[in-house]
Formats: C-alpha cells, sequence, structure tokens
C-alpha cells in the first residue's frame, strides 16, 4: 500500500466525529517509537482518540498494532515520543499507575485468572479501588451488559466458554473504571454468535459514553463499529481518516477487507 493520507478527514466525518476531533482528546500519542532488542517495531505513531469516542487500529499481523496498545498501557517502554492522556504524561509510569490514571487493558487471549470464580476474577479488575458502595455499582453494570456472567458468577473461569472468558475480561477491564477501555484482538477466535455478542457489547459500551481503542483483525466489523480509525503498516500510521470512509477506500477495501 502507497503511504498516503486520505482525504477524507475531520471535516466530513459525521457530526459526532467531527466535533471530538476538534475537542482535546483523551488520548494522544506523538511520534512514538519501540524497539524490541534490534527489531524498530513503532516508527514514529502518532494518534489521538477523543473522549466518548471508539477507535480502532487495523492493519497486517506484525503492523505494530498490538504494541501501540502495550506502550499505552505501559507494558513496554517507549525509546522516545509522548503518550499523553487527559494532557498528563504515561510514559515512564509503571503499569499499574497507569491503570490507576484511568486506562484498562483486554488482552489477546484473555488471560482471565481460570482457578477464581467469575466473581473473583471481575473483583481483580478493582483491586485498586476502595470505593465499594462504586465498586458494587460497577459490578451490577457489568453484570447487566453481560448477563451470562451473572448466571456463572460462582464458577471458575477456566470452565467458561471462550466467548464467555472474553466476556469476563473485557468485564474485568471494566471494573476498574477506566477513562478510556483498550481492546487486542476481542473476537480473535470465537464463533460468529459470540463474536457478535461481544460487538454489541461494545457497540453498548459506546452509547453509555465509555471511550474505547480497539485492535481488531476483523477489519470489517471494527470499521463499522469505530467512529476513526488508524491504518498501520511495519510501525508507521499510513491511513487515518472516519471509520465509515476507510471503509470505502479502495485499498483498504483491498488489503484489508478481502474485496478486489
Amino acid at each position: 500500500m502507497n503511504e498516503h493520507r486520505p482525504a477524507a478527514t475531520a471535516a466530513a466525518a459525521e457530526p459526532v466525529a467531527r466535533e471530538a476531533r476538534a475537542s482535546e482528546p483523551l488520548l494522544k500519542l506523538e511520534n512514538v517509537h519501540v524497539s524490541y532488542g534490534s527489531i524498530h517495531a513503532l516508527k514514529g505513531v502518532s494518534l489521538q482518540v477523543a473522549q466518548g469516542q471508539i477507535v480502532t487500529l487495523i492493519g497486517a499481523n506484525g503492523a505494530g498494532k498490538s504494541t501501540t496498545l502495550r506502550a499505552i498501557t505501559g507494558l513496554v517502554r517507549p525509546r522516545s515520543g509522548s503518550i499523553r492522556l487527559g494532557g498528563r504524561e504515561m510514559v515512564g509510569l509503571k503499569a499499574h499507575q497507569i491503570v490507576q490514571a484511568g486506562v484498562a487493558m483486554v488482552p489477546e487471549g484473555r488471560r482471565i485468572f481460570p482457578n477464581l470464580t467469575v466473581a473473583e476474577n471481575l473483583m481483580m479488575g478493582a483491586y485498586h479501588r476502595s470505593d465499594r458502595e462504586a465498586i458494587q455499582a460497577d459490578l451490577e453494570r457489568v453484570y447487566r451488559l453481560f448477563p451470562r456472567l451473572r448466571e456463572r458468577r460462582h464458577q471458575s473461569g477456566g470452565t467458561l466458554s471462550g466467548g464467555e472468558q472474553q466476556m469476563l475480561a473485557v468485564g474485568r477491564a471494566l471494573m476498574s473504571n477506566p477513562r478510556i477501555l483498550c481492546l487486542d484482538e476481542p473476537s480473535l477466535g470465537l464463533a460468529p454468535a459470540l463474536r457478535q455478542e461481544v460487538f454489541r457489547a461494545l457497540a453498548k459500551l459506546h452509547e453509555e459514553g465509555r471511550t474505547l481503542l480497539l485492535v481488531e483483525q476483523n477489519a470489517r466489523a471494527a470499521l463499522r463499529l469505530a467512529q476513526y480509525a488508524y491504518v498501520l503498516e511495519t510501525g508507521r500510521v499510513v491511513l487515518e481518516g472516519p471509520a465509515h470512509e476507510l471503509a470505502e477506500d479502495e485499498q483498504v477495501r483491498r488489503a484489508y477487507l478481502g474485496e478486489d
């Protein structure tokens, strides 16, 4: 794909996207570089996420999508560049400090605690909180979002199906009461019906005003869900714009949507 920026800009976006892009972003990355030894994984990534938006990162395997999330959440430290949440610099903070600042991660592969019950897994997401009444209120919100988790709250996490474990991973992240929720491949390995259920839950979170940054191999579903999108190739942002416009971009359709 030739590197270019589309004519699709905030000025041509939907009103909600146009308004969000005009305001100060909740999350802003500027010229972020990340290396794993001699491998230069991110090569000056810049992006932003406005309050209440769903923004998606799409690209081939190895493009740098998951590394971007890992840099945001403090799992890897950029060698240069800035990552700001609400104007506060996150680079240099430890991962648990970034969680406390309001960033939650739903990792690829779910990584729940298989020997803990569903309820115990959820409460692990609130480990840094002391506001008991608010924690209980958030627990009820998670159970309303995923009624199946309420039904299975006394079961061990390891006995859940793959889709239920993904719901549990999302719910656990929500229990930290994040300002932004980062999701790494939430539909990976799920049957179509369960995949749709997870995406419906993410749409519901958006309706509630949640801010999401989504990495997703199912580019078609991601572009349908998100308001804004970035395309990464070999550690660089090569394309960005309102998601509905990128879904119509010829290069995106050919490279990521499987269309000739």
